[in-house]
């Protein structure tokens, strides 16, 4: 009797090293397809509380042109679908969209921004480092925006730094785009226009273009952003605006 029970004990345990090893190898895998998601997305689904999409929007943001591989870079041709999805998603109850970002093509990123307010589910945006020119739209775009307290913004005019016509509709054109720009942030945002064209047209600020920097707290007392936060008030936030929706 006393072997068949060490038998049975014995059996016991290596059928709980390997319920173990499975656990660990599920557990390797699901870590895996994240890691997976974040290199080559620049985004990740988190499983908390509730079920949060995170995008990560980086470096400069690419447009119709190719970027060079050493230029950190946010490809718009991977977050538009990844939006379209989330959209569509059943088990994804909320978008973080996490910027810290220099800018860069002005139609991607306001295309991006434009997806980004017309979702039905729960956005909240939080600016890590810098929200500069495109990213400004990015920032506000999210239903609740926040900025941390060393972070900034820079405002300035459309401009371009390739090769223009020196012709009158090359400037109406920028003159358009800079319009859709502004309306689009005063729309989602708490800033009113005539101060958002101030900040922008300000010569006395920047050492070789025109336009300002705010930091975190003057960016929320102007209207631009919502709150100064940090990552967790974000996501509390987030959770907050799922649960109230639900």
């Amino acid at each position: 009797m006393g072997k068949r029970k060490n038998r049975k004990v014995s059996h016991d345990n290596e059928e709980s090293k390997q319920d173990h090893y499975n656990e660990m190898n599920m557990f390797q895998e699901i870590t895996d397809d994240k890691m997976k998601q974040i290199v080559d997305m620049g985004a990740v689904t988190t499983n908390g509380k509730h079920t949060i999409y995170c995008i990560n929007i980086i470096g400069q943001i690419e447009g119709h042109y190719v970027l060079p591989d050493e230029t950190k870079t946010t490809k718009y041709e991977q977050i538009i679908p990844a939006l379209i999805a989330i959209e569509q998603s059943k088990e994804i109850e909320g978008v973080l969209l996490v910027l810290n970002t220099v800018g860069g093509d002005i139609e991607a990123g306001l295309a991006i921004a434009e997806l980004v307010s017309g979702i039905s589910k729960p956005t909240v945006s939080v600016v890590l480092g810098g929200g500069h020119s495109i990213g400004v739209p990015l920032a506000v775009s999210a239903n609740h925006s926040f900025i941390v307290p060393s972070a900034s913004m820079t405002i300035h005019p459309v401009r371009s730094s390739g090769t223009i016509l020196g012709v009158s509709q090359s400037f109406l054109y920028f003159q358009k785009m800079q319009n859709r720009i502004v309306k689009f942030v005063v729309k989602n945002s708490n800033i009113k226009e005539d101060l958002f064209l101030k900040l922008m047209m300000n010569t006395d600020e920047l050492a070789t273009d025109i336009g300002s920097i705010v930091d975190g707290s003057e960016a929320v007392k102007i209207g631009l952003i919502d709150s100064v936060g940090s990552i967790s008030d974000a996501i509390n936030t987030l959770y907050g605006m799922i649960e109230s929706k639900t």
